[in-house]
């Protein structure tokens, strides 16, 4: 596949989702102790947990599906949603916060099109609100999947954004 978009139409005609699935869970036996690794795997393979991935897994272990949905939305790693190719993650733990991490992440909202924890159009960037990211002395950080950015101004979103995908 060529895109994160056919891959999403591929993956919403559901055959290769089953597929996708069925090989995500091959390696488990079924027991309930696995489901967290369960659902690590599957979305590993797929990049989210679809309903029909929940469904499956409740099959398997033999767990009502509304306690495996429980389960994986009491973690943040886990989307219930199709991801963006980039993840751009903008920091506001404290220090982050204080510095103007908000209006960061208010200019990246403009700069993008979406809100904290939606995925644009295209699929090419997600955009999260993170607590810390450990880099404290250069607040406000920015994250692009593992390209950090320190001392972020809001003016800067757009650069940012560039320098993650030339194409933006």
């Amino acid at each position: 596949m060529n895109s994160t978009i056919e891959k999403v139409i591929l993956l919403n005609g559901g055959k290769e989702l089953q597929e996708q699935t069925s090989k995500a869970l091959s390696a488990f036996e079924g027991k309930r102790s696995e489901v967290i690794p369960m659902l690590q795997a599957v979305q590993n393979e797929i990049g989210y947990l679809p309903e029909e991935a929940i469904r499956e897994i409740a099959d398997l272990i033999g767990m009502p599906e509304s306690k495996v949905y429980g389960t994986a939305t009491f973690y943040s790693q886990f989307y219930f949603s199709p991801r963006g190719e980039r993840t751009v993650k903008v920091c506001l733990g404290t220090a982050c916060h204080v510095r103007g991490g908000m209006l960061v992440m208010e200019a990246l909202e403009r700069e993008m099109g979406i809100k904290s924890g939606e995925t644009t159009e295209d699929f090419k960037f997600s955009l999260e609100r993170v607590n810390c990211v450990g880099s404290c002395a250069l607040a406000p950080v920015v994250m692009v999947d593992d390209d950090v950015f320190g001392r972020v101004e809001s003016k800067e979103a757009k650069e940012v954004l560039k320098q993650s995908d030339p194409e933006v």
